[in-house]
């Protein structure tokens, strides 16, 4: 006997079934996409209105859209490109940035101007001040006294003689030596006309000068030693000095000192070892 082969019944009720699975999901798919569709329908206008604004604008100028709405924190926020014309706010912001700049330029002159009139106010306090300050520090007026001085004079006959000559000297701790710091300088020049000397040699200095009871003594350097006019010369320089520091009352003679040391004589015999005085001569 032959075999029966096994029905399959469960094939005919399987390929149905998987038919129907299949058009469900395409029904849900469109659905789905209907509904998106549906509730995205205000954005895709929106852009569908931008992309045919774009297209017909020409390149370069863009215009915002009209009854454009705030893009939510989910979307992408249009981006509105203006090139030919500045914002409100930044011209505003010019505006007020030139405003402010022209008030400022007058404040700044009168800022400006202000220091000078203060200056020109306290200026006259200033000299009043410095001529205050002047008169406070001038020191007060030296005090003068005339001082005898003798110098040498050559009369007609050739013959050597004093020549005393009246010195204004000022007042000082030392007058003796204010006094023969004068006969070292030297006549004046109305006082040379008049043929009036000076016999000391020439840059002699003195070193020290002192008083001791009533006697001089003078220190000078050692170009005192060299006269050139001789004997005459010499006994002529010491007469100018022995006369005018006798002119103090305190004073009778005098001790010729040369750097220091006492000599016995000046010049060809001019003994200079002792006090001389005016009688010496």
């Amino acid at each position: 006997m032959a075999e029966r082969k096994p029905i399959r019944k469960n094939s005919k009720k399987e390929t149905p079934k998987g038919s129907q699975a299949i058009v469900i999901f395409w029904l849900i798919f469109v659905i789905v996409i209907i509904g998106v569709f549906m509730a995205n329908s205000e954005v895709i206008k929106k852009n569908f209105n931008m992309f045919r604004t774009r297209m017909t604008t020409p390149a370069g100028i863009e215009e915002e859209i009209p009854g454009e709405e705030v893009p939510e924190e989910d979307e992408e926020p249009l981006i509105v490109i203006r090139e030919q014309q500045p914002a409100a706010s930044e011209r505003q912001t010019a505006q007020e940035t030139e405003t402010r700049t022209q008030t400022a330029e007058p404040q700044g002159s009168a800022e400006q101007q202000r220091p000078a009139e203060q200056t020109v106010q306290t200026q006259p306090q200033t000299q009043t001040q410095t001529q205050t300050q002047t008169q406070t520090q001038t020191p007060p007026p030296v005090q003068m006294r005339d001082r005898a001085v003798y110098f040498t004079q050559i009369d007609k006959d050739g013959q050597i003689l004093h020549s005393r000559v009246t010195r204004r000297i000022p007042v000082s701790d030392s007058p003796m030596l204010d006094s023969l710091n004068a006969v070292l300088a030297g006549p004046s020049a109305d006082e040379l006309n008049r043929g009036i000397l000076n016999m000391i040699p020439q840059n002699t200095r003195i070193l020290s000068a002192t008083v001791r009871g009533n006697t001089a003594y003078i220190s000078f350097s050692e170009d005192f030693l060299f006269n050139r006019f001789g004997v005459e010369g010499c006994v002529a320089q010491l007469r100018q000095i022995v006369w005018t520091v006798t002119e103090f009352q305190n004073v009778n003679d005098v001790q010729i000192l040369v750097e220091g040391r006492r000599l016995d004589y000046l010049g060809e015999g001019i003994y200079i070892g002792s006090p001389i005085n005016r009688q010496s001569f």
